[in-house]
């Protein structure tokens, strides 16, 4: 797995999101990350877990040389949690798809 391309696409995660005006300036409040739900549905919207966890996680792992996550998908979630009138939906979701098909290669 290559932690260069991991990188490149959370960057054009990032790069989606700001073109449609989805990436915020503030995080949400400290207590919003305390959930013990899955992508925190009960504290935090899609967008900001994306942002506010997600991405910082894996750049954290990746700068700690730590093993990455294997067969990890988001796509399946974003498809389900983001109404298809969302601005940018269908360049998010295929963004997403490609991160996605980084952590489904074999580990060589």
């Amino acid at each position: 797995m290559s932690t260069h391309l991991i990188i490149e696409r959370l960057q054009q995660v990032e790069a989606v999101m700001r073109e449609h005006d989805h990436w915020q300036a503030h995080s949400p409040e400290a207590e919003a990350f305390n959930s013990t739900e899955p992508f925190c549905l009960d504290t935090l919207q899609p967008l900001e877990w994306l942002q506010w966890v997600l991405i910082p996680r894996l750049y954290a792992l990746i700068e700690a040389g730590a093993s990455l996550p294997q067969d990890f998908a988001v796509t399946p979630y974003y498809e389900v949690a983001l109404p298809p009138s969302t601005p940018g939906h269908a360049a998010l979701l295929a963004t997403l798809n490609k991160l996605d098909a980084l952590f489904q290669e074999p580990s060589l």
